[in-house]
């Protein structure tokens, strides 16, 4: 191929033939000539198996966690980092800013300012002197305050992603770390993490040590989480490593690290995988630039406005030029009269308002705390009929207050504990000390607010020094110890070996941790109740376990189901290294309930209020439990006082061919019992409550009953946030025009699903939807 031809190639995102220039380079590792294009940032690659051009990709294709470790964590050699960063291109999401003089001319050209200029010089000839020169001031400042606009939001743009900055990689030329700038990082280079944190200018795995990381730019979401090596021992390491799987190992490209630690070397250090455009931060700003066409009303109308003028137009042209030939006037004067009335019928007023308007929303928006990145987005607004909330840290405090525990002991529930220190040995105390992802951030103790609350409720102490985690042939990620003694009048001391994370999709987290005073090995778990028993021997669990649940989610508590399991003591420590999460967690022992209340935020009330006024539907999405988010969109009047409530549940059947419906009215203002089984039909008077496996298995198995459930559903509950994304997706497909509201990593899909995502926010913009709330 030459690299001067050109080529139609035909491209999945707007399905019509695109004029692309293809180049022929020597890039490739193995130095044969490769045949690819570059399309909106992304260059792909011509596929001679599949015979069809495939995007470039990182490193993350089809790698398992082992091969991660075994291929890249020695770094590359200085020539193929040259090789590859002729094929991935700098480090940079470069966002291109056009000068004042080319928007001016891509403005003029714009068919509609073609016609305004042959418009006002039609009339200037006909001496419509003053009307002309009106209309001539008035486009002008409206094109002026596009240019402006424009300019300003893609320099804004430009300046929040383009960043960089130098750092320290280690190459297989040197044993020595070189110090490069951000720009010449490529995928497969393993970088340094300094200990007093750094900007990440890429999607990096760690392989080595640990980092605590705040994401507030990319996702919005404010609290600083800990993020560890990933394995590369046992039945882990030979999955597929993916970095929506692994996010609790990778450090995203927008994010600031903001403490590194390594107790076994003397760096901690990350592999590159993804790049510039390549990486998540890339994907987000590629979906601004370039965002998917939308089928708006609104465009809808004004080009029927437009029809019916042009109806018109050609009428009154008709008219006007039998009347001149009748009344025998010249044919110049003929042509002048239907030109005037082509000139008239287009208003010349229409796009100056839309652009007035929309520069005038973002500055009222900019008054009241609100960062618009994407303005194409604030004319959508205007249309929105369903707001999407997220509950916790959106309609709730982020902060959680510690009410108590219910534990359990010989399968019966016993008194709700407050404090602890008469307590210390009772294993619901040790899995709320030990099954967190807690570390030490200066003098203060960050993560999850969850695990904070709950762990500070213990008063153990948590202790990350190099001497307390290096004990013998084990090394501990932080050692938890008791400050009151135990019944004999000892400390406990537990070292935390390894964490399974906390994720959505999973519901759970889970620890093995080993007593330092009786070597004992121990499996910890916490997570969402009715998830927690499934891990558990059905005999350890109380026989009123959900009327108890029931009994606290009903009155709004935020629970969370605790379990533990002693290890086989057997097992050597190198027997239980190689052994996989599913293989420890099986017939544990069901240790109790935690139980946490979210307040609702001052202003969410108010908030609703005003939606509810204005005739826009409410509905809550939540990764919470389904009682406890009913209980919330009670408060905040999502669910109104004299709305029906009905539960919705559908289950595959035993033999998996079959689904169970179960559709029972819990709340009731009319004369029907509570806890009985009503019709599923279109009544509009009750709101439908279910969790995200229903509405995954309605959409997938009963999708005639999909729209019944999408307009009368008001809470959402124990989502995923794949689920929460494809919710707002089907609700845009139902006709509605969708808002979402969230605070972090989890409704990043929703935000950037929804026609106006919204995130709260503490910093002043994120990307990770087009509008940001403080």
């Amino acid at each position: 191929l030459s690299s001067s031809h050109q080529y139609n190639v035909l491209t999945h995102e707007n399905a019509n033939e695109s004029t692309l220039k293809l180049n022929a380079d020597t890039e490739d590792e193995m130095d044969s000539r490769r045949k690819f294009f570059e399309y909106r940032c992304i260059r792909y690659d011509w596929n001679e198996e599949n015979q069809t051009f495939l995007p470039l990709k990182g490193l993350n294709s089809g790698c398992t966690c082992r091969e991660v470790h075994l291929q890249f964590s020695k770094g590359i050699s200085n020539q193929l980092a040259h090789r590859r960063l002729l094929t991935y291109k700098p480090n940079l999401i470069d966002v291109k800013v056009k000068s004042y003089i080319r928007l001016l001319i891509e403005e003029v050209l714009n068919p509609f300012y073609v016609f305004q200029l042959f418009s006002i010089t039609f009339w200037m000839i006909d001496q419509y002197y003053y009307y002309a020169a009106c209309i001539l001031v008035i486009s002008l400042i409206s094109m002026l305050i596009t240019l402006i606009q424009t300019h300003l939001n893609r320099e804004r743009l430009r300046k929040m992603v383009a960043t960089s900055c130098n750092l320290q990689v280690l190459r297989t030329d040197s044993g020595d770390p070189q110090n490069i700038s951000s720009t010449d990082l490529v995928p497969g280079d393993l970088i340094i993490i300094p200990t007093d944190g750094i900007n990440m200018e890429c999607d990096a795995v760690i392989v080595s040590g640990n980092c605590v990381v705040n994401e507030s730019s990319l996702t919005g979401e404010s609290n600083r989480y800990l993020k560890t090596a990933i394995t590369n021992t046992g039945v882990e390491a030979d999955a597929i490593y993916n970095p929506s799987i692994h996010k609790q190992h990778t450090l995203f490209a927008g994010t600031h690290v903001v403490q590194a630690r390594n107790l076994d070397d003397p760096y901690v250090l990350a592999v590159v995988m993804r790049t510039g455009f390549y990486t998540m931060k890339g994907n987000l700003v590629r979906d601004i630039l370039y965002p998917k066409p939308m089928d708006l009303k609104l465009y809808r109308d004004a080009y029927g406005f437009l029809g019916c003028m042009a109806i018109l137009a050609i009428s009154g042209m008709v008219y006007s030029v039998a009347i001149l030939i009748r009344n025998h006037v010249k044919a110049i004067r003929i042509v002048a009269r239907v030109v005037d009335v082509v000139t008239i019928a287009v208003p010349p007023s229409l796009p100056i308002a839309l652009s007035i308007g929309a520069g005038y929303s973002s500055y009222r928006l900019k008054k009241s705390g609100i960062f618009c990145i994407n303005p194409s987005r604030i004319n959508l607004s205007g249309k929105i009929d369903l707001v999407c909330f997220d509950k916790t840290g959106t309609l709730t405090e982020d902060c959680l207050e510690f009410s108590g525990m219910r534990p359990v002991k010989n399968s019966r529930f016993m008194d709700i504990w407050t404090e602890f220190e008469d307590h210390v040995i009772e294993k619901s105390t040790l899995v709320m000390a030990t099954c967190h992802s807690l570390t030490w951030l200066g003098q203060e103790i960050c993560g999850d607010p969850t695990d904070i609350v709950m762990f500070n409720a213990t008063k153990w102490m948590l202790d990350e020094s190099q001497e307390k985690c290096h004990q013998g042939k084990i090394t501990y990620q932080a050692v938890v110890r008791s400050l009151t003694p135990s019944n004999d009048k000892a400390v406990l001391e537990y070292g935390i070996i390894k964490r399974f994370e906390f994720s959505s999709e999973l519901k759970r987290m889970s620890a093995l941790v080993h007593n330092i005073q009786t070597n004992e090995f121990e499996l910890v778990m916490k997570g969402a109740p009715e998830t927690i028993l499934r891990f558990c021997n059905p005999s350890s669990v109380p026989g009123n376990f959900s009327a108890i649940l029931n009994s606290y989610t009903s009155q709004g508590g935020r629970m969370l189901g605790l379990a533990h399991a002693r290890l086989n003591a057997d097992l050597s420590w190198e027997n239980i290294q190689q052994l996989s999460r599913h293989q420890l967690e099986h017939n544990l022992t069901f240790a109790g309930l935690l139980i946490q209340q979210n307040n609702l935020k001052p202003g969410t009330l108010t908030a609703i209020k005003h939606l509810t006024e204005a005739n826009i539907r409410t509905m809550m999405i939540t990764g919470d439990n389904l009682e406890t988010a009913i209980k919330v969109a009670e408060e905040c009047e999502i669910i109104q006082a004299n709305d029906n409530v009905d539960f919705l549940e559908v289950e595959p059947n035993d033999d998996g061919r079959r689904l169970n419906v179960s559709y029972k009215r819990i709340k009731s203002f009319a004369n029907v019992q509570i806890n009985t089984d009503v019709e599923f039909s279109d009544d509009q008077a009750s709101r439908i409550v279910c969790s995200g496996d229903t509405f995954d298995i309605i959409r997938e198995h009963l999708p005639e009953q999909l729209n019944k459930l999408l307009a009368r559903g008001t809470v959402f509950a124990r989502t995923s946030p794949k689920q929460k994304a494809d919710l707002v997706e089907a609700l845009k497909d139902f006709g509605y025009f969708v808002g979402m509201c969230g605070d972090g990593a989890n409704d990043c899909g929703a935000l950037k699903a929804a026609h106006a995502g919204i995130s709260l926010s503490e910093t002043e913009a994120s990307v990770a939807s087009p509008f940001t709330s403080k």
